[in-house]
Order: structure tokens, then sequence, then C-alpha cells
């Protein structure tokens, strides 16, 4: 496979942490940075080795050296941004969730198979390998609960990304994400949903409690918040086999199994597997072979945890 080019389109902390990984990966490299920031845009570049820097997503999306287009902003924008990359044939690896909106979640993803461009949600959880070897694990038997939280507490600040609004804020996008995924991963699309919780001032959500269930019984009891410190770990329940994740359980460096009759059997990685690197050589190899989405991270279970998402911010009232 030859080497490929990433574009990161934002300037923040997942731009700046994943174009790290991007720049240290064998086989890939960040040609470009852009940014509404030109001088924001200049010193990420310098900082990962970048050649180019632009002040504007349209000029990032049009260079012809970038292969793959890493979009890092807040969720209203990358609707805007997918779109540009998809219009200038650029691979697409998109920060999750997909989009701010179900509706525009859909958009992207008609948009990108309309014109056979590459595109998958950045949800790095499902490259962790302790994720990866708990989904494929047989000994669960029947997986029949997951229990999953995300929360922490987060002072209130009317121009904070996660209480705004109009940049798609709120706990259920950013953080009720990775419990939801996992549910989706483990038992797939919900026949119901029962929602309780809270907004904030500004009229996002800031806690919510969701009890997903499943054909046979089965069920996912999610939590997430913006103003409670949660356990951040997650327990799966099968019929023959359990599993304990650590926090934190979307990026774990331990898992327990536990079986009946049998040692409780841990598995352990280093601290610096978590999975971003394995997103992004899943792009580099789908791409390499001429794909257009993720057999590990399909855009179907991208929209269905938006739809979910979305139908849980509904019943709430949530803006």
């Amino acid at each position: 496979m030859r080497e490929l080019a990433w574009g990161i389109a934002a300037t923040g902390g997942i731009a700046r942490t994943v174009g790290a990984v991007m720049a240290a990966e064998p086989g890939m490299s960040v040609a470009a940075v852009g940014s509404r920031s030109a001088a924001r845009a200049a010193a990420l570049a310098a900082e990962l080795g970048a050649g180019r820097s632009y002040g504007s997503y349209a000029e990032l999306c049009a260079d012809p050296a970038v292969d793959a287009v890493f979009v890092a902003t807040p969720h209203a924008q990358h609707l805007e941004v997918v779109e540009l990359a998809i219009a200038h044939g650029k691979a697409v690896l998109c920060e999750k969730p997909l989009a701010a909106t179900l509706a525009d979640a859909e958009r992207i993803v008609s948009l990108a198979r309309e014109a056979g461009v590459f595109l998958m949600e950045a949800m790095w959880m499902r490259f962790n390998p302790l994720i990866q070897l708990v989904a494929a694990d047989e000994r669960f038997g029947e997986i029949r609960s997951v229990h999953a939280s995300f929360g922490f507490n987060r002072p209130y600040d009317p121009d904070d990304r996660l209480w705004s609004p109009a940049t798609g804020g709120g706990a259920l996008l950013d953080l009720g994400v990775y419990p939801f995924a996992l549910a989706q991963l483990l038992l797939g699309d919900p026949q119901d949903m029962h929602v309780t919780g809270s907004l904030g001032p500004s009229g996002v959500d800031q806690e919510t409690g969701a009890l997903l269930t499943y054909a046979g019984g089965a069920r996912a009891l999610l939590d997430t918040s913006l103003i409670s410190p949660m356990a951040n770990r997650a327990t799966i329940t099968g019929t023959e086999m359990r599993a304990d994740i650590d926090a934190n359980f979307w990026a774990p460096t331990r898992v327990v199994l536990t079986r009946p009759g049998a040692e409780p059997e841990e598995h352990t990685i280093p601290s610096w597997i978590v999975g971003y690197a394995g997103e992004l050589q899943e792009v580099r190899a789908r791409v390499a072979e001429g794909r257009t989405e993720s057999a590990i991270m399909p855009l179907d279970d991208s929209l269905a945890v938006m739809r979910q998402l979305e139908e849980a911010r509904r019943r709430l009232g949530a803006k």
C-alpha cells in the first residue's frame, strides 16, 4: 500500500491527539491542516510536520496532495466539511458522532455512497483490541445485558461547546455515543427505548438514563451525564460468561472475563494501544482496496446509533 496523506480539519484537542498518531504511524503522513483560523492551522501544521496549512476547510479539501480528510470539528460543522471533502473525492474519517442531527448524518452517508467515496465514523472504541476481543468471544453464550456509563461534572458555561445547542452540545452526543455504540456493537438494533433525564440551563441534555430492550428480552442500561462523575465502566453479561471492562470502557487497558467454575481471566494491553492507530490503519487499508465502507465500523451502525441518540434527545425535549 502506498502512503496515505492526511488533511486534518480543525485544530482542537482531538485533532492534535489523532494527528500525532498519524504523523508517527508507518504508511501515512499529515500533509495539511485546515481551520477557520489560519494562525491555528499553521501552528498545528508545524507541530505535526505538515507541509501546508489553510485558513479554510474548502482550501484544505481542494489540496491535491491530500488523500483523506480527518474531520475533527464540532458536531454541528461535520456536514459542511464532509460535503467539501466528498466533493473533492477525498476519503473521510469523521469524528463521532457523524453529525449533530440524524438528518445531517443520513445526508453525509448518502453523499458518500452516491459519490463512491470512503467514509467512516471515527469510533476508536471499535478498534481497541480488548473491545474487539469481547465482541468476538463466543464463550458468552447469548448476551443478555450491557451496562455502561460515561459521565463527569462539567461546570456550566453557556459558551462551552458541551453546553451550547449551536455546537451540538449535550451529554448524549459527546459522551452517550459511547455507551450506545457499545450496545449497538454487541446487541444490534433495539426494539424499544425508555428514557429519563434532565436538561441544562441552555436546553441541552445534561444527563440521561436509557433502557434499551431487544428481541428475546436482552437489555442495555446506559447512563451519561455532564453533571455527575460516573463509574465510566461497562459490564457485559451472557448466559455463560461476564466481562467487566475497567474505566475508561471506551478505551480500556484491562478486561476481566468471569465464567462459573473457572478462575477469572484477565486481559491487558499497554496504555498507548487505545484504538486511534487501528482506525487510521483501517482507513488506509480499505482505501487501498478501493472500498467505500468499513466492515469493522459500518455506516449502518453509525446511523443506527445516531437514530437512537436523536430519539433519546427528542423524548427529553433537548435542543
